[in-house]
């Protein structure tokens, strides 16, 4: 990937510099932000163009209103917590194109903040329409993209409306993010452990292809352990499974062996008859799953082992849960090799956490604090480590 030009080094005094921000923030029933991390993680941005004397024209999506004005799904939360943390007003746009929002702009002096609606409420966003594109880079002289949670996905907000605009920059929070994901990728420290999990093997075949010629050692848990378990002829009872995806298991088994490469799978499991919190639950090894049963958490035995690994490791990479974390009684194999990941970290090691549920694994193991880096973006870290290009940084202006 070439070195993109960045913030920092662009003039902005008097410009409106549009900004992608991912202000995509959890609320409440009362439509109160839950967890604000998305929009802490823009001020560094936000506050260097109002102190350069920039005006800030930020736009963000929230939720998937589908190309309707969804009411509960506005952007004036956003605009009210970012004022609060900044200590500066905020304007909010009534829409994020159009005349009257473009009138805003133009009142804008040097300094000012201005949040556009919710990009998705126009299905222009995601179809990357060449005409709502247009009308968003009619708000600005600069463009930076700063919402690395949006890197992934070509949307007119992300990679058309950079083609309207000369000057086109990264923020911030998308360097931290490419800089940390890259220890994971070009010469990383060894010994390297990725620790893998969630739900569908075929979500992360690109990851373990890709990063194969590095890594020493995977451990492989969540509902995708279950195809490779099946892979090797082991019964997983009613376990999730990918049936069309056992063969590329396989295959990655054996590419795997042949590079002298570990892939460790589940010892023992968790079992539950459900999965619910009150569910009948027990702990059975991996080869012995009986119908009626699903696989719901790694268990003490498998814990110990991966403990193990990651205890000699120098690079941490984890991309996925180990068993469904959202319940308690299922989430001690992810809370325990989460404390793992942390006391190692502690000690030198470098940890990258991918976002997305990775993210909410580690924060409700209570030592999201201790990790290096945790990413913001779910999708695009992944798409990242499959060595795939970004389309919301590939359109950004290549650094002199």
């Amino acid at each position: 990937m070439k070195a993109k030009l960045h913030l920092r080094d662009v003039p902005v005094s008097g410009s409106r510099v549009l900004t992608r921000v991912d202000f995509n923030v959890p609320l409440n029933d009362k439509l109160e932000i839950t967890d604000d991390t998305r929009i802490r993680t823009a001020l560094p941005t936000v506050r260097d163009i109002v102190d350069r004397g920039g005006k800030a024209v930020l736009m963000s999506h929230l939720g998937r209103p589908k190309g309707a004005v969804v009411e509960n799904m506005r952007l004036r939360p956003a605009a009210a917590r970012l004022a609060e943390l900044t200590g500066s007003g905020v304007t909010t746009a009534p829409d994020c194109v159009g005349e009257a929002t473009g009138d805003l702009v133009a009142r804008m002096k040097d300094g000012d903040v201005l949040l556009l609606e919710n990009l998705r409420f126009h299905k222009g966003e995601t179809k990357n329409d060449p005409e709502f594109a247009a009308g968003l880079a009619r708000l600005g002289d600069v463009y930076v993209n700063d919402a690395f949670g949006t890197a992934h996905r070509a949307h007119a907000s992300t990679v058309g409306v950079a083609g309207h605009i000369e000057t086109r920059a990264m923020g911030y929070l998308v360097e931290s993010e490419l800089t940390n994901l890259r220890k994971a990728t070009e010469s990383p420290e060894r010994p390297y452990v990725t620790i893998l999990g969630g739900a569908k093997v075929s979500d992360k075949i690109g990851v373990i292809e890709n990063l194969m010629p590095f890594v020493d050692t995977f451990l492989i848990g969540g509902g995708m352990a279950f195809t490779f378990l099946k892979a090797e002829g082991r019964e997983v009872g009613d376990s999730l499974l990918e049936e069309d995806r056992i063969e590329t298991a396989r295959r990655i088994l054996d590419a795997a062996r042949s590079s002298g490469t570990a892939i460790l799978l589940p010892e023992d499991v968790v079992v539950a008859d459900n999965v619910s919190e009150g569910a009948t639950h027990r702990i059975v090894g991996a080869d012995g799953i009986e119908p009626g049963w699903k696989g719901v958490d790694v268990g003490p035995k498998t814990v110990a082992t991966f403990a193990d690994r990651i205890s000699g490791a120098r690079t941490i990479v984890w991309n996925g849960p180990l068993g469904v974390f959202e319940i308690d009684t299922f989430a001690e194999g992810t809370n325990a090799v989460a404390a793992a990941v942390a006391e190692k970290t502690g000690a030198g090691a470098i940890s990258i956490i991918g976002g997305g549920d990775s993210a909410a694994a580690v924060a409700k193991a209570g030592v999201a604090e201790k990790m290096t880096h945790i990413s913001t973006g779910g999708g695009a870290s992944l798409m990242f480590l499959e060595g795939k290009p970004l389309p919301g940084v590939e359109a950004l202006s290549d650094a002199d």
